[in-house]
């Protein structure tokens, strides 16, 4: 049973995505070429800086325009929705033919028009999940990097290019870093992925009324409220275990936010100026692009990226850069939402209270 239509998702997106920059063919390939090499100076700096050693082979990062990044994701998007298509395969009985072939073209537009509404903003990513490669090995992970999406933000944002994509390289590398350096981190994802989909109730009464609070959370959206689509439709279960994949994300968009701000001085002269007029972009754009991002949660991975910066920073701080990577030590280290928003509290726990400068009781 196909709970998405895949091709029509790609075919959506691709028709529906804007066109890039208007650049000449040999600016396109200078920026290609620039990005693979950036990529791995880049990743040389992000190992020395975070001290997180990978046995994995550097590669340069795969550079993809809009709708190669739409193609990219739906091939993730199938293989994390497996576990959830497999369940649905096996209650097919239950769900009459014309419901099936209906819903899975509806919403094969509808992750389409997703795909091509954040295909013209992602920059780069570091894709946790890929299909097997011919031999049927799972395949690793792979940093793509968006360069239509990378010109167009340099040209707006007015900034040195060169200084911009390296700046940009440094932190999708750390992601990359991150996650082939610490072994048990893919699959811990994975995991709690897994676990979420699965925690879906699958009757018609159920996903009824979550079409009912997703309608009101777009209304709430459009009128300028906090509702968005993730909250609506999740069941009490999910919210646990997305309160766990939240601070792990939180964690990792952080620590690479944080790689980005401390290696850049060194590397990216013009790191001030880039920084700031790309957070003045990041909090911009029309009320529709705003109302969009928040049904989306884009707007909750901006704010992932502020705290997870700032948890980070906090406690390499106060532990050093060794004290700050036990945190990679297992899932058991990681830190929990509370205390993301209170490092001393993960100090505590993970390294020992001797470790804390306020050894007078204060909680913050």
């Amino acid at each position: 049973m196909q709970v998405i239509d895949w091709d029509l998702a790609v075919a959506t997106g691709t028709r529906l995505v804007r066109p890039g920059p208007q650049v000449s063919r040999e600016e396109a390939r200078r920026a290609v070429a620039e990005l693979r090499q950036l990529s791995r100076v880049a990743e040389g700096h992000v190992r020395e800086f975070t001290r997180i050693d990978t046995e994995t082979a550097p590669e340069p990062a795969t550079i993809v325009d809009r709708p190669g990044w739409i193609k990219a994701n739906v091939e993730g998007f199938r293989v994390v929705l497996e576990p959830l298509t497999q369940r649905m395969a096996a209650r097919k009985d239950q769900t009459p033919a014309i419901v099936s072939a209906v819903g899975s073209r509806v919403t094969g537009v509808e992750v389409g028009a997703v795909l091509a509404f954040l295909a013209s903003r992602v920059l780069g990513q570091y894709e946790l999940f890929l299909p097997p490669d011919p031999s049927g090995r799972e395949a690793v992970g792979r940093l793509t990097l968006v360069a239509p999406n990378i010109v167009h933000a340099e040209q707006e944002l007015d900034v040195v290019p060169r200084d911009f994509r390296l700046w940009v390289c440094l932190h999708e590398e750390t992601h990359r870093v991150q996650f082939t350096g610490v072994p048990w981190l893919r699959e811990y994802v994975r995991s709690q992925m897994t676990e979420f989909l699965l925690a879906s109730d699958m009757d018609l009464s159920t996903l009824l009324d979550r079409f009912r609070s997703a309608a009101d959370a777009v209304a709430d959206a459009v009128r300028g409220g906090e509702g968005n689509l993730i909250d609506a439709i999740q069941t009490p279960e999910q919210r646990e275990i997305l309160n766990r994949l939240t601070a792990v994300m939180t964690l990792v968009e952080g620590h690479g936010d944080y790689v980005m701000d401390a290696v850049g001085p060194a590397v990216v002269p013009t790191v001030a100026d880039i920084r700031a007029k790309f957070h003045h972009r990041r909090e911009g754009g029309s009320r529709l692009d705003r109302t969009v991002r928040k049904l989306l949660g884009v707007d909750l991975k901006m704010k992932q990226y502020a705290e997870g910066s700032s948890f980070v920073r906090t406690v390499v701080d106060r532990v050093g850069m060794d004290g700050f990577n036990k945190v990679w030590t297992s899932p058991q280290t990681l830190p929990t939402q509370d205390e993301i928003s209170r490092p001393e509290r993960w100090i505590a726990r993970v390294i020992g209270a001797s470790a804390l400068p306020e050894a007078d009781g204060t909680t913050g």
